[in-house]
């Protein structure tokens, strides 16, 4: 019997056993044809990332001047939220705008809502604008993978894909940097100016690069209402339960996400319509398993919020050498996708996967074990290596799930659906995640090493879940040749 591919992941039918094209290169995909597109898929995902952490290191500054310390978490969680809403309409803006009009709307709103940042004079009206420009990022990181199958030819899908999710990385690591120079500068308004002024030159170029409306009244589907309100009540559980003092109403916050999350499920399986694609929730079908890989894979990332308080702390690192150590997952998986998209052999591809989902909780597993306090430079330094080891991990199996998932029908619409989710099923991981990863550390008690590996070694246990999800998505592939 053939050996199952990630090509076949959650398909339905089989595609036909014929070659497909050849796959393309770097080279092709910054060719002066496609490189207009390329720059907007991935200067969208990279906004939306690098705001995450510019805001973060801005946040103290925003604080000495317009005060409102009490709405600080609510700056990351309004956003989050609203991000996570406006992923899963994105779909539904690809039929009634077209890719170009749907981008130009997503890099408007996030320009409006920067814009509203800067000009801020108190916290309650930054909130505001933070939940605005949340929702402008949540399509643009949606249309990131969604837009992928028009905009570009078959041959270039995984390396789109690759560039795509290497911005996440891209955003981690530029984010904090840039945040801090502003912040130092005392310049904080002119932060989110600068954000304002990039999405405008792209919403320019995405009209000019993108495939316009091309597609009729009849093929426009009912938007999923109470699907989309369970799936956004869920996410708010655990926005908030990442907000609580650590202890019993964290817990229970989370306990409320998971049975939502469940509740969405049920709702979103016999809906008319549906959020996520209908090959879903058929049996035997992998694209569920290749969701559940991807958010185990993004639970792992969570672990760069703390590494830096580790480094200074424990490695008795300064801030910038910390800092830099709690990008080294982000470095370890933009590297390697950069090669990884680049495997073209079918049971490379699946071998990849394979190894992905094991490296990813042996480097977090590695660095949880080596916790110490007053640890020695050569310690620093293999932290930063099983680090690293970790984020090799994400990076050579994240660009052959989501091409998985985008090829997972033929149908375009459901195509659109299946990519797009990727985006919601990420931002409900990094929410889900940042809730668990609170309340672990708070079992550490008074002894910061405890809570470093109670931590990490919580977060890495979550994603050894990720070798058995692989395993379900390769066999349901297998299962149905």
């Amino acid at each position: 019997m053939a050996a199952s591919s990630t090509e076949d992941i959650g398909k339905t039918p089989p595609r036909s056993p014929e070659k497909g094209p050849r796959p393309g290169s770097w080279g092709d995909l910054f060719r002066r044809d496609h490189l207009a597109a390329a720059l907007v898929l991935a200067g969208g995902v990279a906004l939306y990332a690098m705001n995450l952490y510019l805001t973060a290191a801005l946040m103290p500054s925003i604080v000495q001047e317009v005060g409102g310390e009490r709405y600080y978490a609510w700056v990351a969680t309004g956003f989050l939220m609203a991000a996570v809403i406006a992923s899963m309409l994105v779909s539904r803006l690809l039929v009634s705008l077209g890719a170009s009009g749907a981008y130009v709307l997503g890099f408007l709103v996030f320009a409006a809502g920067a814009a509203l940042n800067a000009l801020s004079p108190t916290m309650e009206l930054l909130l505001v604008g933070r939940v605005v420009q949340g929702f402008g990022g949540g399509l643009l990181a949606g249309l990131g993978y969604a837009v992928i199958r028009g905009a570009l030819p078959d041959r270039l899908w995984a390396r789109a894909a690759g560039l795509v999710s290497a911005m996440w990385g891209v955003g981690t690591l530029v984010g904090p940097t840039l945040g801090g120079l502003f912040a130092q500068l005392g310049a904080w308004r002119w932060a989110f100016g600068l954000l304002a002024a990039v999405a405008l030159v792209l919403a320019a170029l995405a009209r000019r690069a993108l495939p316009g409306h091309t597609r009729s009244e009849a093929d426009r589907e009912a938007v999923p209402v109470l699907s989309l309100a369970v799936l956004t009540l869920a996410a708010a559980a655990f926005s908030v339960a990442s907000t609580l003092p650590q202890g019993w109403g964290t817990l229970g916050g989370v306990a409320v996400g998971a049975v939502l999350v469940v509740a969405f499920v049920v709702v979103d399986r016999r809906g008319a319509a549906t959020v996520l694609p209908r090959l879903t929730y058929l049996g035997g079908n992998g694209l569920k398993w290749i969701y559940l890989t991807v958010a185990v894979l993004c639970a792992g990332v969570m672990t760069e919020n703390f590494i830096p308080l580790f480094g200074q702390r424990l490695g008795g690192l300064n801030p910038l050498v910390a800092g830099f150590l709690g990008a080294a997952v982000s470095a370890g998986w933009v590297v390697s996708q950069l090669f990884s998209v680049g495997i073209t052999a079918e049971r490379s591809k699946t071998l990849a996967v394979r190894c992905g989902s094991f490296l990813l909780p042996a480097g977090l597993l590695a660095y949880g074990f080596l916790q110490s306090a007053d640890a020695s430079g050569p310690l620093v330094a293999l932290w930063a290596a099983v680090l690293v080891l970790a984020g090799v991990g994400i990076g050579v199996a994240y660009p052959h799930l989501s091409v998985a998932a985008m090829r997972s029908t033929d149908d375009e619409r459901e195509g659109a659906k299946a990519a797009a989710a990727l985006s919601t099923t990420q931002l409900i991981a990094y929410t889900v995640a940042s809730a668990l990863a609170g309340i672990l550390l708070s079992l550490g008690g008074s002894s910061l090493v405890a809570s470093a590996r109670s931590m990490i070694l919580g977060l890495a246990v979550v994603t050894v879940l990720g070798t058995v999800t692989t395993a379900l998505a390769l066999r349901g592939s297998h299962g149905q040749r």
